[in-house]
């Protein structure tokens, strides 16, 4: 009997055309962010917080939009005037590199710098499919609290970047910094760790200049 490793072949082919989605992108001088993190960290409401009141030029970024359903988060960032188109998996729970790569046919990418794909919320299998971007920002946050670096470690691993998101609320709850600090650095000691509070628009200057 044969075995096929169907998830080796499906990662192995996800790979290959990520690859070709960084050199289309590397090429035309455009730099794609792929914003992770669970349903509810904050990761929608940081890029409005981003795009909206700190002073990005809008017309510099695109934002490829992933959700099992709906477009809710897509009108969010149309409504501030940003180039938008919205994914929907119908359930799967991660994007691939093949529906950026249609994603980014459809786009206007005339003038743009930035291509921000907001991935599905999910903290798995996210994580495991290359998309063809530039840079991993992990965005976790105090009410979700501080054993997700070991509990999920390939988001963490992979990250270039985590955001520490609802910080204001940091005192409402037994969070522990100092623990959640050691823990990413354990696994990823190049991980940039910033707090921050998306609603709030604070500790946000090291995300708006990954924009510039």
């Amino acid at each position: 009997m044969k075995t096929i490793p169907v998830n080796v072949n499906v990662l192995n082919r996800n790979s290959e055309v990520a690859a070709r989605v960084n050199e289309r992108l590397t090429a035309a001088g455009i730099k794609m962010i792929n914003l992770l993190g669970t349903p509810g960290s904050g990761k929608t409401t940081l890029l409005e917080a981003v795009l909206g009141c700190l002073e990005v030029d809008r017309n510099s970024v695109a934002v490829i939009e992933g959700d099992l359903y709906t477009a809710q988060d897509a009108e969010r960032m149309e409504a501030l005037g940003v180039r938008t188109i919205q994914l929907n998996t119908q359930g799967a729970c991660h994007l691939e590199a093949d529906m950026i790569e249609r994603a980014l046919d459809e786009l206007d990418l005339e003038g743009v710098r930035t291509v921000v794909v907001d991935n599905v919320g999910n903290l798995v299998c996210t994580s495991e499919f290359e998309l063809g971007e530039h840079l991993r920002v992990g965005v976790s946050s105090v009410t979700e609290g501080n054993d997700k670096p070991f509990k999920y470690p390939l988001m963490f691993q992979t990250a270039n970047m985590v955001l520490l998101n609802k910080m204001d609320l940091l005192e409402f709850t037994n969070f522990d910094t100092d623990r959640f600090v050691a823990d990413v650095h354990s696994i990823n000691e190049s991980a940039q760790i910033v707090f921050c509070s998306a609603w709030k628009r604070t500790g946000l200057e090291s995300v708006v200049s990954l924009f510039k």
